[in-house]
């Protein structure tokens, strides 16, 4: 996340390379309409992703400060995700994309 850090990049460039990662914004739309959810969970949502790619884009998000990880230790283990304060900010983008994408594309379904 060094690239992240840079004093000279532009913030719309980071932000943008942060969520344009592959399922990047498909997990935080299953997170901003499900509230906080396990792992397993997560990965029915999201369907085709692997769980070694959605381990890898949860590990960034988390990194980023996006969302959190709860681990209960369980038998099994419980893994919940959610949107951190900094995560909730994207909340209102992510309907107004929603929003932009049905009136573009949702009538030609």
């Amino acid at each position: 996340m060094s690239g992240f850090k840079n004093p000279d990049a532009c913030p719309v460039s980071i932000l943008m390379s942060l969520l344009s990662g592959p399922w990047t914004m498909y997990i935080l739309w299953v997170l901003c309409n499900s509230g906080p959810t396990r792992f397993g969970a997560l990965k029915r949502q999201v369907e085709g992703i692997s769980t070694k790619v959605l381990t890898e884009r949860l590990r960034m998000l988390e990194a980023a400060g996006i969302i959190y990880r709860q681990y209960e230790a369980t038998v099994p283990p419980q893994v919940t995700y959610g949107f951190t304060e900094r995560g909730e900010e994207l909340v209102d983008v992510l309907h107004k994309l929603n929003a932009l994408a049905e009136r573009w594309y949702g009538s030609e379904q």
